[in-house]
């Protein structure tokens, strides 16, 4: 499926956004501008099955990889993903081929059984009060409870059933395909403080962002920026901003 696109012009460099379930290219509204502004022209998707992108008889992981693969540049300087986006990117990323990568607290990993993933638990989503979205994300400006809101309206809740197919197993990649950056929430859920040294110990560069929830890149911009600044520029790819604010595991 070719996806929807959104675009900030700044430079000839490229960079690649990846959302994350239940969401769509809105949750970039502050990294893609920022992005531009450090000459990067940005191209963000909308999975499958989100924003304006195309409904789909299936949502798998590998649906999702797939979609990238026929929508996105080949070869981009940077490639950023979030959650189910960072799981989609993984399995693209050869494809893909991007020259650096970016996983914030990439969904690699969900846990099957009671209490672990369900789909049906991520659908009644679908229909949740800004109270609710207020209360799961206190961190988040006011402008993101109101894009999530839209976000959900337009989302195909069948997407968080496509992912009950990979629940407890484990895809974790087993090195990085390129120079691959790993931002986990603190605490993350999904990649937790032993599943974050096992990531180490595969060649993973990983910062966390004290504080932060699983949506990193709306709980604190800010830190989220200087961690892609700071590596970037370390990893002689990009351009250094401010210092890093944040720490390893």
């Amino acid at each position: 499926m070719r996806l929807h696109t959104t675009t900030w012009d700044g430079g000839d460099r490229v960079a690649v956004l990846v959302h994350g379930i239940m969401a769509d290219h809105r949750t970039w509204r502050r990294v893609g501008p920022a992005l531009a502004e450090r000459g990067h022209r940005v191209v963000a998707v909308d999975l499958r099955g989100h924003g304006a992108s195309g409904r789909a008889r299936t949502y798998t992981a590998r649906d999702h990889a797939d979609d990238l693969v026929e929508t996105l540049p080949r070869g981009a300087d940077l490639a950023v993903g979030h959650s189910l986006g960072a799981l989609a990117l993984a399995l693209a990323v050869e494809r893909l081929a991007p020259r650096r990568a970016v996983y914030a607290d990439p969904a690699w990993y969900l846990p099957a059984g009671e209490g672990g993933y369900r789909g049906e638990l991520f659908a009644s989503l679908k229909t949740a009060s800004r109270e609710r979205i207020r209360a799961m994300n206190p961190r988040w400006e006011e402008a993101d409870v109101d894009i999530e809101l839209e976000s959900l309206a337009v989302w195909d809740e069948a997407t968080a059933y496509g992912l009950e197919a990979v629940a407890g197993t484990d895809l974790t990649p087993l090195a990085p395909v390129v120079p691959s950056l790993v931002t986990p929430a603190d605490p993350s859920r999904l990649v937790p403080a032993e599943r974050a040294a096992l990531l180490r110990e595969r060649g993973f560069e990983v910062r966390v962002v004290r504080g932060a929830g699983h949506t990193v890149h709306r709980d604190d911009f800010d830190a989220f920026m200087d961690a892609l600044d700071g590596w970037a520029g370390r990893a002689g790819g990009g351009t250094a901003g401010g210092g890093v604010a944040v720490t390893p595991p």
